[in-house]
């Protein structure tokens, strides 16, 4: 294999693990998201959680609780490869539907950016180090409107097993975990 095409291999890699991380945290799938990380990764929330991954997946749940809806969106994603190590800066815009303290529906967009540092062990990426920087953000009232004609009879996402993907796909939702 070329040195040119391994490095395609593992950009395509590891923006795989990335758009994986999106969809386990925007489907609560926990148990999918533990193996995206190396044993002793570190991921930096900043204010919110900063510590080893392990302990960021077991504090997600309680963070997650007043989220009706999540939905990470990957942009620009740079990439450098170096042997087993890489790093990343991976551009990303996330919605949350969530509650405020008075209880009522509350719009929260975030315009930022993942750092990456990956590390490829026995043959598979991972995140070593994921820290995240705030560029933007918006709160408000929902925007969104559901019930709106043009969505009606669509199905509505959720958390698994409760999203329309858990029966239609036979093997998305079971590859990368261990």
């Amino acid at each position: 294999m070329t040195p040119e095409l391994e490095q395609l291999l593992a950009k395509d890699a590891i923006r795989d693990l990335v758009l994986r991380y999106c969809r386990a945290v925007d489907r609560r799938d926990l148990r999918s998201l533990r193996p995206l990380y190396t044993s002793d990764a570190i991921d930096d929330h900043g204010a919110m959680f900063c510590g080893a991954a392990s302990d960021y997946i077991q504090w997600l749940p309680g963070m997650l609780e007043s989220m009706q809806v999540l939905s990470h969106q990957v942009l620009n994603h740079l990439i450098v490869v170096q042997g087993d190590r890489a790093e990343g800066e991976v551009y990303t815009i996330a919605y949350h539907l969530s509650k405020d303290d008075k209880g009522d529906d509350v719009e929260i967009v975030i315009g930022g950016r993942y750092l990456d540092k990956y590390r490829c062990e026995q043959g598979v990426w991972k995140f070593a180090h994921r820290k995240i920087v705030l560029d933007w953000s918006q709160t408000g009232p929902p925007s969104s409107q559901p019930g709106a004609p043009v969505t009606a009879g669509a199905a509505r996402g959720a958390a698994l097993p409760d999203d329309p993907s858990a029966d239609f796909f036979e093997f998305l939702n079971h590859t990368g975990r261990n």
